[in-house]
């Protein structure tokens, strides 16, 4: 039972952590499938805790700062000081947004990130967000690391948990467009869509390796408008994307951001 209340609690609090609005009580408990009594008496203690806030005129509830505070806490403790100057440095070369995501057993997620843009159109999405698999640079990245059944079964997956993803006119619209895709990205060593994941956007992606077992720590990518990251201007910034991924790679140790 206790297992079952902690896994709800989680299941409000990411709910609530894509909703800049807020949400209703009658629209959460619809999304996490669970009676709305229940749902009710969850939210109240997670007001009580000072983990969610309810709006006084909209009645909706959202994430209070206390979640991301705790956020801010763990970062200040777990390398970020080894990680950041990297992505500053790779951010200043391209002039675009770099990110770094982590893997985990199921997912891939961005967890830091440096802006290289100073004028003009920002590609500046929130951190702590999935990175859709089989439609991003990051994921493809990733994906390219495993055989072409696994790749398949872990987009599969996704699916099944976030059927909501949204792509761009680009995205690979088969698993025959994906293998072909993946097949590039380790050729190259790095993988890149264009108006894949959203349109007007550009991205290319390589991945961070243990130093020693070499298997897959972390993504790291280069994203913006695909005005200013055509393929042309891709293909130019790949290597300085691999040698930074290199520097995260044997930096990885002495960082927890790969723990």
């Amino acid at each position: 039972m206790a297992g079952n209340q902690i896994e709800r609690a989680l299941g409000v609090l990411e709910q609530l952590a894509g909703a800049g609005e807020g949400l209703a009580l009658q629209t959460l408990a619809d999304r996490l499938n669970i009676p709305k009594s229940a749902t009710h008496r969850m939210l109240a203690e997670l007001v009580r805790l000072g983990y969610v806030r309810q709006d006084d005129m909209t009645g909706r509830y959202r994430l209070s700062t206390r979640l991301i505070a705790l956020g801010f806490r763990q970062l200040a403790h777990i390398g970020a000081d080894v990680v950041q100057p990297i992505l500053d440095r790779l951010a200043e070369t391209s002039g675009e947004l770099v990110r770094l995501g982590v893997v985990e057993p199921r997912r891939l997620t961005w967890i830091a990130k440096s802006q290289g843009a100073r004028s003009g159109l920002r590609y500046d999405p929130d951190m702590g967000r999935e990175a859709p698999l089989f439609c991003t640079a990051s994921g493809q990245a990733w994906l390219a690391c495993m055989s072409d059944e696994d790749a398949l079964e872990r987009v599969r997956q996704q699916y099944a948990e976030s059927a909501d993803i949204v792509t761009g006119p680009n995205a690979p619209r088969d698993d025959q467009a994906l293998l072909e895709c993946l097949v590039q990205a380790r050729a190259r060593g790095y993988a890149w869509v264009i108006e894949s994941s959203a349109i007007g956007m550009s991205a290319l992606a390589a991945v961070v390796v243990h130093p020693q077992q070499g298997h897959p720590l972390g993504v790291l990518s280069i994203a913006g408008p695909s005005a200013r990251l055509p393929e042309a201007r891709i293909h130019e910034l790949a290597p300085a994307l691999i040698a930074a991924s290199k520097e995260l790679s044997d930096a990885s140790q002495a960082s927890e951001f790969f723990a």
